[in-house]
């Protein structure tokens, strides 16, 4: 027997409020009217919902809609942006970038702070002063969250990174840094699953309850959304590809490295690796910027030796897709990261031809087109649910 549970006023309340400044968020002002339609909820519950929310500070009229018929009717309610500020932060080898916004995810200042001998040593001073400097420029007070994507496994547990020995030390320092600030909190969480987050928001996975993002650039990665949630894993493994036993490399990947897994065939040096081999020209730079560089010219010039690159480029990551997808049918790969991105359209579709014959049923492969800001859009969008739900209460 199924027994019908009331809302109490209290929840009721909460649900309404959850309900409106979700609205609010996603589309701007609105006036009362607007909010009455969206919602379906009464004038006087609207009316009283808004009132509570302005008394709360969340909510302020900003101005009259263009309507001829004036009064409070036409006023305009919309978000208090400046409310509470958060931060997203990208951890690389290479160095830090960050973005502070405020609590629309409005970004108010940005700043980079690189890694590098020349640059001293200090980089979780130099990345706090420069986060702290950022939010001065800006007239931020205080940070209400900061969420840091960094490579590495991310214990879902405890937050914490795990270090295989193959990280900097800086890592670890910067986030023991920035969680010593008072009265802001620190989320951890693994760059590629914040890609995966961004991709899935607002990039090329919009609309889908299951996909697996493949992150290809210096090292390999998948970030994996299913019925909607981002899957981490007993121990925040999931998506851990680039130890995926794969042939063609003359051994097996062991706990320890993954020389011998996926990651040796589509990592950045790989691909460089693979272009001299077809007769490619590299271009100067880092591994990464190489491969990026050779897989824009290769997809522009498509040419027989760049045709033939890119096949088998395709071939080698159509097996490690296919090896996800006969496990978890997600009926959608996303191929993001640096090289993912420089492949484009012409590279997904490659690659889905080939998995089409490596796979019993069909998965769709789309190029990533939340861009290279892709982990640190993840890392905004993860502080400010975060924000969002101190403040709106759960949805």
């Amino acid at each position: 027997m199924t027994i019908a549970r009331t809302a109490t006023p209290s929840t009721a309340r909460a649900i309404n409020d959850r309900l409106a400044l979700d609205l609010l968020l996603a589309q701007g002002p609105l006036t009362a009217t607007e909010l009455r339609g969206l919602t379906g909820l009464s004038r006087p519950t609207v009316a009283d919902l808004l009132e509570r929310l302005q008394r709360a500070g969340l909510v302020t009229v900003a101005g009259e809609s263009g309507e001829q018929r004036r009064g409070p009717n036409a006023r305009l309610y919309a978000l208090v942006a400046d409310r509470a500020h958060l931060a997203g932060i990208d951890v690389r080898a290479t160095g830090v970038t960050l973005v502070v916004a405020d609590l629309t995810g409005r970004t108010v200042a940005t700043a980079e702070v690189p890694a590098g001998p020349e640059h001293g040593t200090d980089l979780t001073g130099r990345t706090i002063e420069a986060l702290a400097q950022a939010c001065a420029g800006a007239g931020v007070r205080r940070l209400h969250t900061v969420a840091v994507g960094a490579p590495g496994v991310v214990d879902p547990a405890t937050g914490e990174l795990h270090n295989s020995g193959q990280l900097p030390r800086w890592h670890a320092e910067l986030l023991a840094g920035l969680r010593a600030q008072p009265e802001t909190e620190v989320l951890l969480e693994n760059e590629v699953n914040l890609a995966g987050i961004a991709e899935h928001r607002i990039g090329a996975a919009q609309g889908r309850e299951d996909f697996v993002l493949f992150w290809l650039g210096h090292g390999t990665g998948a970030s994996v959304v299913l019925g909607g949630r981002l899957r981490r894993g007993a121990s925040g493994g999931t998506g851990e590809i680039g130890f995926l036993p794969v042939p063609g490399t003359g051994g097996l990947p062991t706990a320890d490295g993954c020389d011998n897994g996926f990651d040796s065939t589509v990592s950045s040096r790989a691909v460089c690796e693979l272009a001299l081999a077809h007769g490619l020209t590299v271009p100067p730079g880092g591994p990464v910027e190489q491969a990026e560089g050779v897989l824009r010219a290769a997809v522009e010039a498509d040419g027989p030796a760049e045709t033939a690159f890119l096949t088998e480029l395709a071939e080698r990551i159509a097996i490690g897709v296919a090896a996800v997808c006969v496990v978890l049918d997600p009926g959608c790969v996303v191929l993001g990261g640096e090289l993912g991105r420089a492949g484009g359209a012409e590279l997904a579709a490659l690659v889905e031809r080939r998995l089409a014959g490596l796979c019993p049923f069909s998965t769709e492969v789309r190029p990533g087109t939340a861009g290279g800001g892709a982990v640190l859009a993840g890392a905004v969008l993860t502080a400010g649910d975060a924000v969002r739900r101190d403040f709106f209460g759960e949805p």
